[in-house]
């Protein structure tokens, strides 16, 4: 039986890193036909130095409830992360982690209900991005929508999993909207089919709860990802 404790989310936030660095190539050449070409390398340094603050907390040998390593994820790309993607992913972690912390010691359903919509809100606020503006609120919206609807006996891998779907789902839609936010707003029909690279790294976030990401190409096309 699964245990959804510390090491779950420690573990969830490892293979997220893997997913990045696997895919940060692919990650920079959408984000070089839409932004800045830095997205990819952003998303990898700020996991890079959440891994080290987690061996750090491991090596201290001090009992963690399933918030911790969100929350260490957070200050990492809070404190770390430049442009514009970074903070906003620190802000959701943020809010994960308390959610989580409020209804733990163990992750649950509701915590990731709570911090995704907490999430989403405070990234609406602070970016000022609705959904369709083609940026990671196109992902996050649906993700959120997905663990809201889980009624309570579901457990948090199950919803992960559903989240995972409503992201790409989100992320392809994406693909067919007019940026209205950004550097891409400014490039018209030149990013007509390029996903928001931000929305993608939200899909690799939630797919990593349930195992690593090789490449994007299964969850970029018309067929919902396997």
């Amino acid at each position: 039986m699964t245990s959804y404790d510390a090491a779950f989310t420690g573990g969830w936030i490892r293979r997220f890193a893997e997913s990045v660095r696997a895919t940060e190539p692919e990650l920079t050449a959408l984000d070089q036909r839409a932004g800045d070409g830095d997205f990819g390398v952003n998303l990898s340094t700020g996991l890079t130095t959440a891994l080290r603050m987690l061996d750090e907390a491991a090596a201290d040998g001090e009992p963690q409830d399933a918030s911790a390593p969100l929350l260490t994820t957070a200050t990492a790309f809070l404190d770390s992360v430049g442009g514009t993607s970074g903070p906003l992913f620190g802000l959701l972690f943020q809010r994960l982690a308390g959610a989580v912390r409020d209804t733990g010691p163990a992750l649950t359903t509701a915590g990731l209900a709570a911090g995704t919509r907490e999430g989403l809100a405070v990234i609406q606020r602070v970016g000022e991005a609705r959904a369709g503006d083609k940026t990671l609120v196109d992902a996050l919206a649906p993700a959120a929508r997905a663990l809201g609807a889980c009624t309570p006996d579901v457990l948090p891998d199950t919803a992960l999993a559903r989240a995972a779907e409503g992201a790409w789902e989100g992320v392809r839609t994406s693909a067919l909207l007019r940026a209205r936010r950004g550097r891409a707003s400014y490039l018209g029909d030149r990013v007509s089919g390029v996903p928001d690279p931000g929305a993608v790294g939200i899909g690799l976030l939630y797919a990593s709860a349930d195992g690593g990401v090789r490449t994007l190409a299964p969850f970029l096309g018309d067929r919902r990802p396997r």
